[in-house]
């Protein structure tokens, strides 16, 4: 048990310090994508720290499986490196107990990360698309602040409201001033000038097609070009304007990911069972990862704990970028079968399984002791 212990801490405190730094690293990518998205207008600074926790266990079902892998061999390499390891061997402590041992934490990560895959990582992306969806759909109106001129559509229109209601759907008091292009008149004049003026405006939505209008009562509309005599006066008791909303086109992947893991065990659709064999395989991930940083571990002293790091690394990324390509593959019919993702596992397991082996046949046997036997007179 002591032991135990001493080889769990040593795993523990090289494993959370690997995921922090990588976490970190991954984190920092989004954030400065979310922030140029910012900076151009696309978002609202408000909602980048809510967008950031939504994606965190996203980030963790993949750092965890490469932090786990990494503190297996740096804490492992060390005590082989400091010749920890070769006393326990000598004292009968055989690479068969040292994966047993190893398996206990892989076996708590991977509850874990299968939790992340399993729950809270469609969770966390349904969210954050939400806010994404609710962000980059607001129209000019959402902008609006009362008794302020708003300049939108690249300065080409103002907007103005006397008052606003709480949920922003009704204004009293509109003034909307818009200057279109040549093309909308003539060649010969420099633009058309459409101004709008109305007592009240409501927003509404169309059950039917989803599409916004803006509904202006009891107003004046105002068309000409600036210089011109043929102006254009029309009142109207109740007038509609068609809302620029932009449409958001999610992909495919990104729904699946959002999906809830019930939901696709539903489903009939391939690349949503692809989906699903993805969410189970990264628990799995753990554990063979566990089962080939174990012999890989095994550093001579003169060599380094870094020895074996970056080969034990590429191997890793290969694992992780097959499984991502065989579900890239049924997610767009080149593969039939969702649970072609499994086959992925298959080698990696037996190369663990032999580098076990190679390990213990490596080691040298301890020798019977040979008697000492004197000639006799």
């Amino acid at each position: 048990m002591i032991i135990f212990r001493y080889l769990t801490k040593s795993l523990f405190s090289a494993t959370v310090a690997v995921s922090l730094v990588l976490l970190l690293m991954v984190m920092s990518v989004r954030f400065v994508k979310y922030l140029a998205e910012a900076a151009a207008g696309d978002l609202s600074a408000g909602i980048l720290f809510s967008l950031m926790g939504y994606r965190i266990p996203g980030f963790l079902e993949l750092v965890l499986p490469l932090g786990f892998f990494v503190g297996i061999l740096m804490a492992y390499g060390q005590l082989y490196v400091e010749s920890e390891m070769t006393v326990l061997h000598a004292c009968g402590f055989s690479e068969r107990q040292l994966l047993a041992y190893t398996m206990i934490p892989a076996l708590c990560l991977a509850a874990f990360v299968g939790a992340m895959s399993l729950y809270f990582t469609p969770v966390g992306a349904a969210r954050s698309d939400s806010l994404l969806t609710a962000e980059k759909t607001r129209n000019e109106f959402d902008y609006l602040v009362p008794k302020k001129f708003i300049q939108t559509q690249g300065d080409q229109a103002v907007y103005y409201a006397g008052s606003l209601n709480e949920e922003r759907s009704e204004m009293q008091d509109v003034f909307l001033a818009e200057l279109r292009g040549a093309e909308d008149v003539d060649e010969m004049h420099t633009g058309l000038q459409v101004v709008t003026t109305a007592a009240t405006g409501e927003q509404r939505i169309d059950p039917d097609t989803g599409l916004r209008y803006l509904v202006l009562e009891d107003g004046y509309r105002y068309e000409g070009v600036p210089g011109a005599r043929d102006y254009r006066v029309m009142k109207f008791d109740s007038y509609e304007v068609l809302l620029d909303v932009p449409r958001i086109r999610t992909s495919r992947s990104r729904e699946l990911d959002a999906t809830p893991t019930t939901r696709l065990m539903k489903s009939d659709d391939i690349a949503a069972k692809a989906t699903l064999h993805w969410r189970l395989s990264l628990p799995v991930l753990v554990i063979v990862v566990a089962m080939l940083a174990v012999p890989l571990s095994r550093t001579n002293p003169r060599q380094g704990r870094y020895a074996k790091m970056i080969p034990a690394v590429l191997v890793y990324f290969i694992y992780l970028t097959l499984l991502q390509a065989v579900r890239s593959a049924v997610e767009d019919g080149r593969v039939e079968t969702p649970a072609a993702i499994w086959l992925v596992h298959v080698p990696f397991i037996i190369a663990a399984l032999v580098l076990l082996q190679g390990n213990k046949l490596g080691r040298p046997r301890k020798k019977a002791p040979v008697a000492d036997g004197g000639a006799h007179a």
